[in-house]
């Protein structure tokens, strides 16, 4: 007599997350589903109904996201854009009815080795203000090329333009994140690197009061989905203040406006390049990957939750949004939280969305031999070519 399935038996039937399988399987076909929700009932008949991963697993391949890419010509492809993201923007929460005054104050400017260093504070919603530096190259033509560069977990923005936890210039690139803002600079490319909410300058005063690697993300993520909103929809309105901002800017071409961060910046990259048409270049690191391989699956701060999202796409279909202005992704193969092979998978599906567009040179991808760890090896020359 046939056996109960067991827990692994149950995983290599209908799961596609690295780190338990040996490779990466695409989702399981309509007609496994059934089969799959026939052995959830026999695998917890036998036991195993304690096991959260299995049963949020489980959940995953019978969600079938409503506004998914399936469109087969450009006017399609772009209706399903204008639907899209008008339900991203809902799922993130909304943004503010109005744009307040940026008021904006250069607080200190400061003569680097190289390039001009601004210190900024602007408005970016009532209540909230936005700290942040620019980086203007020495030799920089305007108006010219500008990114907003956004910090992953961390120190904050002061760990991508090389200030260290003393306050001084890092004689050489360091930590995870490689000061890739301060690496724009070297390109010719000027760099506005905003503080994240919760990170940084911008934490409250408990987290203060910690190491300078302490955020304070989970208080005001909690009372962001409290309030029906989300992190991620704050932060992605503070890019496209930030945007708002560089438009004022005369050193600034306002058509060549990109943006990029790593891990949880390349989170709100791929948001804000989604809702925002204004960003000509996203450039994701450490970041991109299908939700059900890394934000679904593995733990991850809850800043990078959006309630509802699986039912409405997944990141590629995102992703998908962005189209066909350019886009670049780069992966470590050994990044742990950012599995590459979810990244391989979110790329091409997202490949397909630029084919549909006739755009698929609008795409590129750096997969490096490395962790959880901004390159810029690749990307750096498609920002050049691109920006």
């Amino acid at each position: 007599m046939k056996g109960k399935p067991g827990r692994r038996d149950f995983i290599m039937r209908v799961s596609t997350v690295p780190g338990i399988l040996a490779g990466y399987r695409r989702g399981v076909a309509a007609h496994q589903r059934q089969e799959a929700s026939a052995m959830i009932d026999e695998i917890f008949a036998a036991g195993d109904a304690l096991d959260t991963l299995l049963y949020s697993l489980a959940r995953y391949e019978n969600v079938s996201p409503s506004l998914t890419f399936r469109a087969g010509s450009r006017e399609e492809a772009r209706a399903w854009q204008r639907k899209l993201r008008g339900r991203v923007v809902e799922l993130l929460g909304g943004f503010p009815m109005e744009r307040q005054p940026l008021r904006a104050k250069i607080l200190r400017t400061e003569q680097m080795d190289g390039y001009r260093r601004e210190r900024i504070l602007f408005w970016s919603r009532p209540g909230l203000q936005v700290f942040g530096y620019l980086l203007l190259p020495a030799d920089f033509r305007t108006p010219g090329p500008a990114m907003i560069c956004l910090p992953g977990h961390g120190r904050g923005v002061d760990d991508i333009v090389g200030i260290d936890t003393e306050g001084n210039q890092r004689r050489r690139y360091g930590g995870y994140q490689n000061d890739f803002a301060l690496q724009c600079v070297t390109q010719g490319i000027a760099a506005f690197a905003i503080e994240q909410l919760g990170f940084g300058h911008r934490r409250d005063e408990a987290s203060r009061k910690g190491s300078a690697e302490r955020s304070s993300c989970q208080p005001a993520a909690g009372a962001a989905l409290m309030l029906g909103e989300t992190m991620a929809g704050w932060r992605t309105w503070d890019v496209i203040r930030a945007l708002d901002y560089l438009e004022t800017r005369p050193e600034i071409d306002p058509k060549r406006i990109g943006c990029m961060g790593i891990s949880g910046g390349g989170t709100v990259t791929l948001y804000a390049a989604a809702v925002e048409q204004r960003i000509k270049v996203a450039f994701l690191s450490g970041s991109f990957c299908s939700f059900k391989a890394s934000i679904y699956s593995l733990s991850h701060c809850i800043d990078n939750y959006v309630p509802g999202i699986l039912k409405a796409a997944e990141a590629y279909d995102i992703a998908g949004l962005i189209a066909p202005r350019h886009l670049f992704a780069e992966n470590g193969t050994e990044d742990p939280i950012f599995p590459v092979a979810g990244t391989r998978l979110a790329f091409e599906r997202t490949r397909k969305i630029y084919r549909v567009f006739g755009k698929e040179e609008n795409l590129g991808l750096e997969t490096f031999s490395g962790k959880h760890e901004f390159s810029g090896k690749q990307g750096f020359a498609f920002l050049k070519a691109n920006l």
